[in-house]
């Protein structure tokens, strides 16, 4: 949990990341659900607003966490297809990089229609995992260490299909995004670990955040879409 947690406030506390999750909290209206919440920081950002912001996550020890960092908020232990959510109760819905770790990813699309209300928006964030973008002496090897990883994944591709689900469960005025994040610092070692694990190939990663010569990019795409009436 530790190393998740590190590599999370890592990335999120890029100044590019930081920019996207405030795009992505437009027009997301008072009362709003994250699906996938984790640690809970755009539940604590939007709560401190003024909006109604509703995190849930699968995982109890996340949700224990979120509740510790952000106690203005309000967190539940649930499945994102099954929100602990009425009909029709949520001007906004979330869900930043979570889908690609669902079994049924559509069911959770599905879920953001029943809990949206007429007009409400839904946003879906995440990266196609296959495009990851590192530099490295050994390409061949990169390119073999990204697909493995993407390959545990239950859905790692599933960030260029968010058009199509959102279209597919009845939105409208579907948009798709995508905003590059660039890292060339040795707060990305450890999502690089979870990549390519310890080895010759993470000490040469290394030697380039020592060196000032490491470059990772990777594509975020953000779908959104308005649940029709």
């Amino acid at each position: 949990m530790s190393k998740l947690l590190t590599m999370l406030d890592a990335f999120d506390e890029l100044p590019q990341v930081r920019n996207l999750r405030e795009h992505t909290y437009e027009a997301l209206g008072d009362t709003m659900v994250d699906v996938g919440c984790g640690s809970g920081r755009a539940i604590g950002e939007l709560a401190a607003r003024g909006v109604r912001a509703i995190g849930v996550d699968l995982d109890p020890a996340m949700i224990e966490i979120a509740v510790e960092r952000w106690p203005a908020g309000e967190f539940h232990v649930a499945d994102a297809t099954a929100l602990p959510l009425d009909d029709g109760s949520v001007t906004g819905y979330r869900a930043d990089k979570i889908l690609h770790a669902l079994a049924e990813p559509e069911q959770a699309v599905a879920e953001a229609r029943r809990v949206l209300t007429p007009h409400g928006r839904a946003v879906l964030i995440g990266q196609d995992w296959d495009t990851l973008v590192i530099d490295s002496d050994d390409p061949e090897l990169t390119r073999s260490l990204v697909h493995a990883r993407a390959d545990r994944m239950a859905h790692p591709r599933i960030a260029r299909r968010y058009r199509n689900l959102l279209l597919d469960n009845g939105f409208t005025d579907v948009t798709v995004e995508v905003h590059t994040i660039v890292w060339t610092d040795a707060a990305c070692l450890p999502t690089l670990a979870n990549i390519g694990g310890e080895g010759p190939w993470l000490d040469d990663q290394a030697a380039r955040a020592r060196d000032d010569r490491l470059f990772v990019a990777i594509p975020i795409f953000v779908a959104s879409g308005t649940r029709a009436a």
